[in-house]
Protein backbone atom coordinates (compact mmCIF):
# COMPACT_ATOMS: atom_id res chain seq x y z
CA UNK A 1 0.00 0.00 0.00
CA UNK A 2 1.33 3.43 -1.01
CA UNK A 3 1.94 5.83 1.79
CA UNK A 4 -0.10 8.95 2.49
CA UNK A 5 1.56 11.80 0.51
CA UNK A 6 2.46 14.48 3.33
CA UNK A 7 4.15 17.94 1.11
CA UNK A 8 6.04 20.49 2.39
CA UNK A 9 4.16 23.81 2.80
CA UNK A 10 6.38 27.14 4.13
CA UNK A 11 8.86 26.57 6.70
CA UNK A 12 6.45 25.46 9.10
CA UNK A 13 3.57 23.34 7.51
CA UNK A 14 2.85 20.02 6.09
CA UNK A 15 -0.09 19.71 3.80
CA UNK A 16 -1.30 16.21 4.04
CA UNK A 17 -3.12 13.91 1.22
CA UNK A 18 -5.70 12.55 3.37
CA UNK A 19 -7.07 8.72 1.63
CA UNK A 20 -11.64 8.92 1.36
CA UNK A 21 -12.65 8.99 5.01
CA UNK A 22 -9.22 9.86 7.21
CA UNK A 23 -9.78 13.90 6.82
CA UNK A 24 -11.40 13.86 10.29
CA UNK A 25 -9.25 11.32 11.78
CA UNK A 26 -5.90 13.46 10.43
CA UNK A 27 -7.30 16.28 12.00
CA UNK A 28 -8.14 15.69 15.19
CA UNK A 29 -5.21 13.35 15.77
CA UNK A 30 -2.83 15.77 14.41
CA UNK A 31 -2.25 17.49 17.73
CA UNK A 32 -3.47 14.48 19.76
CA UNK A 33 -1.62 12.88 22.71
CA UNK A 34 1.37 15.58 23.48
CA UNK A 35 1.60 16.91 19.38
CA UNK A 36 -0.19 20.36 20.61
CA UNK A 37 3.18 20.84 21.63
CA UNK A 38 4.93 20.93 18.10
CA UNK A 39 1.54 22.17 16.14
CA UNK A 40 0.07 25.73 15.89
CA UNK A 41 -3.07 25.49 13.68
CA UNK A 42 -4.97 22.63 12.00
CA UNK A 43 -6.85 23.33 9.08
CA UNK A 44 -8.71 20.65 7.13
CA UNK A 45 -10.35 20.82 3.94
CA UNK A 46 -12.04 18.69 1.44
CA UNK A 47 -9.27 16.03 1.06
CA UNK A 48 -5.96 17.08 2.63
CA UNK A 49 -5.31 19.00 6.05
CA UNK A 50 -2.76 21.60 6.43
CA UNK A 51 -0.96 21.00 9.93
CA UNK A 52 1.59 23.96 11.30
CA UNK A 53 4.06 23.56 13.22
CA UNK A 54 5.16 25.67 16.38
CA UNK A 55 8.76 27.54 15.90
CA UNK A 56 11.82 24.68 16.35
CA UNK A 57 9.10 21.91 15.80
CA UNK A 58 11.05 18.62 14.58
CA UNK A 59 9.66 18.83 10.99
CA UNK A 60 10.61 15.18 10.24
CA UNK A 61 9.05 13.46 13.09
CA UNK A 62 5.65 15.57 12.06
CA UNK A 63 5.79 14.70 8.85
CA UNK A 64 5.67 10.73 10.33
CA UNK A 65 3.04 11.18 12.70
CA UNK A 66 1.31 12.79 10.20
CA UNK A 67 1.81 9.69 7.51
CA UNK A 68 0.69 7.33 9.92
CA UNK A 69 -2.42 8.94 10.78
CA UNK A 70 -3.62 9.26 7.29
CA UNK A 71 -2.78 5.75 6.83
CA UNK A 72 -4.25 4.19 9.83
CA UNK A 73 -7.85 3.11 10.72
CA UNK A 74 -9.71 5.25 13.08
CA UNK A 75 -10.08 1.33 15.33
CA UNK A 76 -6.14 1.21 14.87
CA UNK A 77 -5.77 5.09 16.63
CA UNK A 78 -4.85 5.26 20.39
CA UNK A 79 -7.12 8.09 20.55
CA UNK A 80 -10.70 7.44 19.83
CA UNK A 81 -12.81 10.10 17.36
CA UNK A 82 -15.13 11.51 19.42
CA UNK A 83 -18.54 11.28 17.21
CA UNK A 84 -20.19 14.39 15.91
CA UNK A 85 -22.35 16.83 17.72
CA UNK A 86 -25.86 17.88 16.50
CA UNK A 87 -25.48 22.12 16.60
CA UNK A 88 -28.50 24.13 16.03
CA UNK A 89 -28.94 27.12 14.02
CA UNK A 90 -31.93 29.15 14.18
CA UNK A 91 -32.67 31.11 10.81
CA UNK A 92 -35.24 33.86 9.55
CA UNK A 93 -35.32 32.56 6.12
CA UNK A 94 -35.48 36.08 4.77
CA UNK A 95 -32.46 36.10 2.52
CA UNK A 96 -32.59 38.67 -0.71
CA UNK A 97 -32.59 35.96 -2.95
CA UNK A 98 -34.67 33.36 -1.87
CA UNK A 99 -37.60 34.50 -4.36
CA UNK A 100 -35.45 34.78 -6.92
CA UNK A 101 -34.10 31.26 -5.99
CA UNK A 102 -37.91 29.81 -5.29
CA UNK A 103 -38.24 31.38 -9.02
CA UNK A 104 -35.68 29.10 -10.60
CA UNK A 105 -36.07 25.95 -9.08
CA UNK A 106 -40.37 26.16 -9.83
CA UNK A 107 -41.20 26.50 -6.35
CA UNK A 108 -42.36 29.10 -3.42
CA UNK A 109 -39.75 30.91 -0.96
CA UNK A 110 -42.24 28.65 1.73
CA UNK A 111 -41.53 25.46 0.40
CA UNK A 112 -37.47 26.59 -0.23
CA UNK A 113 -37.03 27.08 3.76
CA UNK A 114 -38.83 24.18 4.72
CA UNK A 115 -36.95 21.82 2.33
CA UNK A 116 -33.69 23.33 3.89
CA UNK A 117 -34.78 23.32 7.65
CA UNK A 118 -35.96 19.35 7.07
CA UNK A 119 -32.96 18.55 5.59
CA UNK A 120 -29.42 16.94 7.39
CA UNK A 121 -26.00 18.83 7.47
CA UNK A 122 -23.03 18.22 7.99
CA UNK A 123 -19.39 20.07 8.11
CA UNK A 124 -17.78 18.54 5.02
CA UNK A 125 -14.48 20.60 5.51
CA UNK A 126 -13.11 24.26 6.18
CA UNK A 127 -11.97 26.42 3.61
CA UNK A 128 -11.31 29.82 2.28
CA UNK A 129 -11.67 32.12 5.01
CA UNK A 130 -11.05 31.67 8.81
CA UNK A 131 -14.53 29.90 10.07
CA UNK A 132 -15.83 29.31 6.56
CA UNK A 133 -17.37 26.23 6.99
CA UNK A 134 -18.71 23.86 3.80
CA UNK A 135 -21.89 22.06 4.68
CA UNK A 136 -22.68 18.64 2.70
CA UNK A 137 -26.59 17.81 2.51
CA UNK A 138 -28.31 19.91 0.94
CA UNK A 139 -31.29 18.68 -1.16
CA UNK A 140 -31.55 17.99 -4.91
CA UNK A 141 -34.66 19.44 -5.21
CA UNK A 142 -32.63 23.20 -3.36
CA UNK A 143 -29.10 22.48 -6.23
CA UNK A 144 -28.26 25.79 -7.88
CA UNK A 145 -24.58 26.75 -9.49
CA UNK A 146 -22.73 29.30 -8.25
CA UNK A 147 -23.27 33.01 -9.12
CA UNK A 148 -21.08 33.80 -12.18
CA UNK A 149 -19.86 37.09 -10.26
CA UNK A 150 -19.22 36.74 -6.79
CA UNK A 151 -20.28 40.07 -4.35
CA UNK A 152 -17.49 41.67 -3.17
CA UNK A 153 -18.58 41.62 0.58
CA UNK A 154 -21.10 39.50 2.46
CA UNK A 155 -22.27 40.19 6.16
CA UNK A 156 -21.79 37.97 8.78
CA UNK A 157 -24.37 35.36 9.65
CA UNK A 158 -25.77 35.50 6.37
CA UNK A 159 -27.76 31.78 5.12
CA UNK A 160 -26.80 31.04 1.71
CA UNK A 161 -26.86 27.58 -0.77
CA UNK A 162 -24.86 26.75 -3.82
CA UNK A 163 -24.28 23.45 -5.54
CA UNK A 164 -25.02 20.45 -2.74
CA UNK A 165 -24.00 22.84 0.25
CA UNK A 166 -24.51 25.24 2.34
CA UNK A 167 -22.62 28.28 4.03
CA UNK A 168 -23.01 30.59 7.05
CA UNK A 169 -20.54 33.81 6.20
CA UNK A 170 -18.42 34.26 8.88
CA UNK A 171 -18.22 37.97 7.50
CA UNK A 172 -16.50 40.54 5.30
CA UNK A 173 -15.56 37.99 2.77
CA UNK A 174 -16.32 37.73 -0.84
CA UNK A 175 -19.55 35.62 -1.59
CA UNK A 176 -20.99 34.12 -5.01
CA UNK A 177 -23.82 31.95 -3.27
CA UNK A 178 -27.45 32.46 -3.15
CA UNK A 179 -28.63 34.36 -0.12
CA UNK A 180 -31.53 32.61 1.34
CA UNK A 181 -31.73 34.03 5.54
CA UNK A 182 -29.89 34.80 8.14
CA UNK A 183 -28.90 34.15 11.45
CA UNK A 184 -27.85 35.32 14.76
CA UNK A 185 -25.61 32.46 16.07
CA UNK A 186 -22.02 33.45 16.20
CA UNK A 187 -20.31 30.03 14.92
CA UNK A 188 -17.17 32.05 14.52
CA UNK A 189 -15.43 34.17 17.00
CA UNK A 190 -12.14 35.63 17.11
CA UNK A 191 -12.38 35.86 21.07
CA UNK A 192 -14.04 32.51 21.96
CA UNK A 193 -12.00 29.44 22.91
CA UNK A 194 -11.77 27.94 20.45
CA UNK A 195 -12.70 30.38 17.95
CA UNK A 196 -14.68 28.03 15.94
CA UNK A 197 -18.18 26.77 17.26
CA UNK A 198 -18.27 23.92 14.17
CA UNK A 199 -16.13 20.86 14.18
CA UNK A 200 -15.50 18.49 11.36
CA UNK A 201 -18.19 16.15 11.08
CA UNK A 202 -20.87 18.00 13.11
CA UNK A 203 -24.20 17.91 12.47
CA UNK A 204 -26.04 21.06 11.66
CA UNK A 205 -29.48 21.54 12.06
CA UNK A 206 -31.08 24.76 10.67
CA UNK A 207 -34.23 25.43 13.22
CA UNK A 208 -37.18 28.00 11.18
CA UNK A 209 -37.68 31.40 13.60
CA UNK A 210 -40.26 33.92 12.16
CA UNK A 211 -38.77 36.42 9.79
Amino acid sequence: MTAPAVHRAGDRAWIVDCPPGTVRQVADGAAADGWDAWVTDVVPAACTVLVVARPGARMAALRRHLRALAGSTPRGRGTPVPGPRTVEVPVRYDGPDLPAVAERLGTTPELVARRHAAAEHHVGFFGFAPGFAYLDGLPEALRLPRLSAPRPRVAAGVVAIAGNQTVVYPGGTPGGWHRIGTTTAVLWDVDATPPNRLALGDRVRFVEVPA
